[in-house]
């Protein structure tokens, strides 16, 4: 049985997760600051976090780091829509998605459950040689087999080439032209417009919500990019 805990010092956002996440398959801890999380931590095995940033006592992402220090467990950072440079510090930092206020009850549903199948699947080990991985896609590149989070995923031979392209150089940004040449290997005609349906398509396949994609990033007037997570 999953232990979630819920780190955040604003009292109504933690009753508002709790409803959210009541499900009897789970078991539900909380905190209002990164200090009180360590101390859970440490006397509960915990398979998921929910971290705000912004905390008294100690903050989320110096909570986070001395997290990492012993733990892969899956931390999910609860931001604000206008803190991005917050959202990619705790990427940086250990982070392996991320929520943002307000929630949507169905979307912090899909994230807890995404997050909580791959570790408890894979139990957050090594990618191995000839694999890729980005938070819960994984390319092996042998088998020429993609999953998101455990799950096959179909992808035709064009989205496959893309998606190893981007996910095998994350957060490095490719044109429209870089990607159409890698992938169709010929002069780049109609470029943008090819690649943007293919891109859409992937992330049809891919995100939990493609209108906001955590994974294939676009990069306005230069790009696309995989987003490291």
């Amino acid at each position: 049985m999953p232990n979630i805990l819920i780190c955040d010092d604003e009292k109504d956002i933690v009753n508002a997760l709790k409803i959210y996440l009541s499900n009897p398959d789970y078991v539900l801890f909380e905190a209002s600051n990164g200090r009180e999380a360590l101390d859970i931590i440490n006397e509960h095995e915990i398979h998921l976090i929910l971290l705000d940033i912004m905390m008294p006592v100690m903050d989320g992402m110096t909570a986070m780091a001395k997290i990492r220090e012993a733990s892969n467990v899956p931390i999910i950072v609860l931001t604000a829509k206008s803190e991005d440079s917050d959202v990619i510090l705790g990427l940086n930092v250990g982070a392996d998605d991320y929520i943002t206020k307000p929630f949507n009850p169905l979307e912090v549903t899909a994230r807890v459950n995404s997050q909580l199948r791959r570790y408890l699947s894979f139990g957050g080990g090594a990618v191995s040689p000839g694999d890729f991985r980005s938070g819960g896609i994984e390319l092996n590149d042998r088998t020429k087999e993609v999953t998101l989070d455990g799950e096959p995923v179909f992808l035709t031979p064009k989205e496959y080439e893309i998606l190893k392209l981007l996910i095998s150089n994350p957060d490095r940004v490719f044109s429209p032209k870089e990607i159409y040449t890698a992938v169709w290997k010929g002069k780049p005609f109609g470029t943008d417009n090819t690649v943007a349906v293919h891109i859409r398509h992937l992330r049809e396949k891919l995100e939990i919500n493609p209108a906001d994609p955590r994974y294939i990033i676009v990069i306005f007037g230069q790009g696309y990019k995989m987003r490291k997570i």
